[in-house]
């Protein structure tokens, strides 16, 4: 990785700090490393940004867009955007469909989990269970929450559809929600520069190949960017047993956690994962090896 001094300038520089590391390091797509780097030099610009009248339209339309999608499939008890960001989307969503379902979010960086905690208070949300995650190994159960939705976070991830999509679908019950770039759907200089930055693609195809039933893939209606537009698609899973339990997982054994002393920790796990500045960082990597911290501290 550069030197964090040179990646700020660069981004600052106005600088696509994504392909500048996947040049750097010989890849030919994003990996996690890669992700987390940008979007935390990204970090609280998306929620400085809806100072702006522009921005607050369109997360009005976008998230009232998302509100009609999710009420005429259910009436979720729980949500979950899986790549939350800053939080921009999923306080929209909670203003539409109110207090009543139970909210989840968690993302990659840490900074952008913190300023997505830090809009939810200002927005008087902070109900909201947030924690750092990675896509690709969700720290729930499966089957625990009702609605599973994204919005623009496979987008950087593309070459690993099919293990998102799995992923995804794991946690859902009834419904996992796609809002990504609408590749299939857009002219082709959208389908240009989403291959330039490595965006996903053909997530229906990919949804159907895994055997899952998709009601709906269209562009919706409220796209900030014409050269990335936003499609959604919508797949049912349609689970009818009782729910599973809904708090945070240790990611690598899925065993239920619980918090003391600012770490997250399992009876049944040895791995324990701290809580930094209010943010469980739930992370495998993030995992600290201590199997007697039950004995010793936990109990």
């Amino acid at each position: 990785m550069a030197n964090p001094d040179e990646l700020k300038r660069m981004y600052d520089q106005g600088k696509n700090i994504s392909a500048y590391l996947r040049e750097t390091n010989g890849l030919a797509q994003n990996n996690s490393a890669i992700i987390e780097q940008a979007y935390d030099l990204q970090s609280g610009s998306y929620s400085s940004s809806m100072s702006q009248t522009v921005m607050q339209q369109h997360k009005q339309e976008y998230t009232s867009e998302i509100v009609e999608i999710f009420q005429s499939l259910c009436s979720p008890e729980t949500v979950m955007e899986a790549g939350v960001g800053e939080a921009t989307t999923l306080s929209g969503v909670i203003k539409g469909l109110g207090n009543q379902p139970d909210y989840f979010g968690f993302d990659l960086c840490w900074s952008r989990v913190a300023f997505a905690r830090k809009w939810l208070q200002k927005n008087n949300q902070s109900q909201v269970h947030l924690c750092t995650g990675d896509l690709f190994q969700i720290p729930l159960q499966d089957n625990s929450i009702d609605v599973v939705y994204t919005s623009h976070s496979i987008e950087p991830n593309g070459g690993q559809e099919e293990p998102l999509l799995k992923e995804l679908f794991r946690v859902a019950r009834l419904y996992l929600v796609l809002i990504e770039p609408g590749y299939e759907l857009a002219s082709d200089e959208a389908r240009e520069r989403m291959k330039q930055h490595g965006y996903c693609q053909n997530l229906v195809g990919f949804s159907e190949g895994l055997g899952y039933e998709v009601l709906d893939h269209r562009l919706m209606k409220a796209t900030a960017n014409p050269l990335n537009p936003s499609a959604v698609t919508v797949i049912k899973k349609g689970v009818t047993e009782q729910k599973k339990n809904q708090s945070w997982v240790c990611p690598k054994y899925k065993t239920s956690l619980q918090e003391k002393g600012n770490v997250l920790f399992s009876k049944d796990s040895p791995l324990v994962y701290p809580v930094v500045g209010g943010v469980p960082c739930l992370r495998e990597e993030h995992g600290i090896l201590a199997g007697s911290y039950q004995e010793l501290v936990g109990h």
